[in-house]
């Protein structure tokens, strides 16, 4: 088998999500979720179940020579829902966490998943074939999942009402493999989103719908978290009721120190980051004509010594991080530009500034172009406040359930 092994094998598609989450889970109880359908939908036949891992050849480089491989001995499971890189993924993975399912919908997000991780993720999750590989018993499901409007008036707010929304799947999928943890992150925003009426609405079904102890969620800042970087979010956590938690403390802060020189690029930035002089013009001229109107809106340097606003797509994601760096020497452009390169050191941070301002170490690797790269980065979760908060989550598993086991992989 192993000889006829190319590179490409696993393709972005179900059938690479199918055959890549067998191969991490074999040796497990979860590999038989995707056994059957890994060894019908390709031409390895039975092969793929008979065969040592080490003998897979392009196979082995692809899903497990990767920067963040699977836990081989593990202390807890869970899933990986919205997964979009992984940042959730690597905060579990760092406390001993084995993923054992992940979904996320963008192509170009599940290229940079299965480069780092080795998996392609299933896809739309609100599909009913992609909620059919979620393998039973898992102990925590982790979601970042999108905000949607939810049409509440004069009804009784539960798990009925949320359906044609995101969370709903998420609920719908706690209803059924009823883990013993849920860690869900989501904007700011939604604290106050419809007058507070969603949020109302999503600890009304955790809780009551679910029957799961859900503590006040809480705004966490990734700032305190040792990443310069203003982002707050609010996250939810959850407990089955039999496991018989009561009290949760969100983390701490733990490092508030660190400064965007921390996570400065360490050699000179290619002149591609470098604003031209007519687009730092339209820039003042348009942070001129809201101060005129009494906004604040527009751009902003962020200083050595400074913390980073949150970065975030579109908008003014990447030029509400401006940042002086006047080690340019050679100004000529290698892209299309209006004027010339500014030489007073204006450039926007790099795609690697921004995974480091989310916490993703430099080990992280990034496929894709720069315009994805953005995008995905302002998508993500912030480790290091993450892993944070699962820390404590997993100590009231810990307290309140049998240790896991590791897996039985040969």
């Amino acid at each position: 088998m192993g000889k006829n092994i190319t590179n490409n094998i696993i393709e972005i598609d179900e059938k690479g999500a199918i055959l890549s989450h067998y191969l991490q889970n074999k040796g497990s109880k979860f590999e038989y979720t995707y056994r059957n359908d890994a060894i019908e939908e390709h031409t390895c036949n039975s092969e793929i179940a008979a065969e040592p891992i080490p003998e897979y050849g392009g196979l082995f480089t692809q899903v497990f020579g990767v920067p963040f491989p699977p836990q081989n001995n593990y202390k807890f499971t869970f899933i990986d829902l919205f997964a979009g890189i992984g940042g959730f993924r690597i905060a579990m993975q760092n406390l001993g966490g084995k993923c054992v399912y992940s979904s996320e919908w963008d192509i170009q997000a599940q290229k940079t998943y299965f480069t780092n991780f080795g998996e392609v993720p299933f896809g739309d999750i609100t599909k009913e074939r992609t909620k059919q590989f979620i393998p039973d018993d898992f102990d925590i499901l982790c979601a970042g999942f999108p905000c949607q409007a939810f049409s509440l008036a004069g009804k009784r707010k539960g798990f009925e009402e949320t359906r044609g929304t995101l969370f709903f799947d998420v609920a719908e999928i706690i209803k059924r493999k009823k883990p013993k943890a849920f860690f869900l992150e989501n904007v700011k925003g939604l604290k106050i989103h419809d007058k507070g009426r969603t949020l109302e609405t999503i600890l009304n079904v955790l809780r009551n719908d679910l029957e799961y102890y859900v503590p006040d969620p809480e705004i966490v800042n990734a700032m305190n978290f040792g990443v310069p970087q203003h982002r707050e979010r609010i996250y939810i956590v959850g407990f089955r009721k039999d496991l018989n938690v009561n009290s949760f403390s969100y983390p701490k802060p733990t490092d508030n120190t660190k400064r965007f020189i921390d996570i400065r690029e360490e050699e000179t930035v290619s002149v591609k980051y470098y604003l031209s002089t007519q687009y730092i013009q339209t820039l003042i001229n348009h942070k001129k004509r809201h101060e005129d109107k009494g906004n604040g809106f527009g751009y902003e340097i962020i200083p050595d010594d400074g913390i980073a606003n949150a970065i975030v797509v579109g908008g003014m994601g990447r030029e509400r991080n401006i940042v002086i760096d006047k080690r340019l020497q050679d100004f000529t452009p290698i892209t299309k530009i209006k004027g010339e390169v500014n030489r007073d050191g204006w450039r926007r941070m790099t795609p690697r500034e921004w995974a480091r301002l989310q916490g993703f170490p430099d080990s992280y690797i990034i496929p894709v172009a720069d315009a994805s790269a953005y995008k995905q980065f302002g998508n993500s979760v912030a480790v290091p406040a993450i892993q944070a908060t699962a820390k404590e989550i997993i100590k009231q598993l810990e307290i309140n359930t049998p240790k896991k086991h590791g897996t039985n992989r040969k």
